[in-house]
């Protein structure tokens, strides 16, 4: 770290200050972005939480089914005062979301406690790094970049285990994003994110926690 609090971190010269620095962490469903900040030992925001409930009104359909990977499904504004609270005051209320069954079923407190950084997750990761910008909120972004076939496969896998909806529109969903999950990377690369695998992110995370150590 050099003597004036900057550090360097994947290509993002950040300055270490009093606030949070936070780690946007996007990717396809199904890319191991949740198994990876749960490897990284820091608090993490699950920006999933944020879905809207199914019988909020004019949500996008595809194929006849909703469309959760649409941005408009999400609720980015609330998403968005959660990291700006946990960035300045370490301490955010958000909602607790069941996916099996599209609805919220509560909340609960993100506390980072004495943690320097935090992990927000998730594929709309890219709409927060917009927010961070305007906000002035330090943050890192990166992007799961692994081959379609392997996503496509670890997220059948994960839905059918966690029996997140009914088989038939686990189906339809894998292979229509399967199909789109270029058009995610392109959206990510335009936003500024840096592709990585799943070791090369964990270190990323590590990085300004060990510069702030020292």
């Amino acid at each position: 770290m050099a003597s004036d609090g900057r550090t360097v971190v994947g290509g993002w010269e950040l300055l270490l200050s009093s606030t949070r620095t936070v780690f946007l962490l996007a990717g396809p469903s199904g890319s191991g972005k949740s198994r990876v900040a749960r490897k990284a030992g820091v608090p993490t925001l699950n920006l999933d939480d944020f879905y809207y409930g199914a019988d909020h009104p004019g949500l996008p359909h595809t194929r006849g089914i909703i469309d959760w990977d649409d941005a408009l499904t999400w609720n980015g504004p609330a998403a968005a005062e959660a990291i700006k609270e946990l960035a300045r005051t370490g301490r955010a209320e958000v909602p607790r979301y069941d996916i099996s069954t599209s609805a919220a079923v509560g909340t609960r407190t993100v506390d980072l406690g004495d943690a320097s950084c935090f992990i927000a997750e998730g594929i709309f990761a890219i709409e927060s790094a917009a927010f961070c910008r305007n906000a002035n909120v330090e943050f890192v972004a990166c992007y799961l970049d692994r081959p379609t076939w392997l996503v496509t496969l670890l997220r059948f896998v994960r839905d059918v285990r966690e029996r997140r909806k009914p088989f038939p529109v686990l189906v339809r969903r894998g292979l229509a994003l399967s199909r789109t999950d270029s058009e995610l990377r392109r959206r990510a690369m335009a936003a500024g994110f840096r592709p990585v695998g799943p070791a090369e992110a964990l270190e990323m995370v590590a990085a300004p926690v060990r510069s702030r150590q020292q």
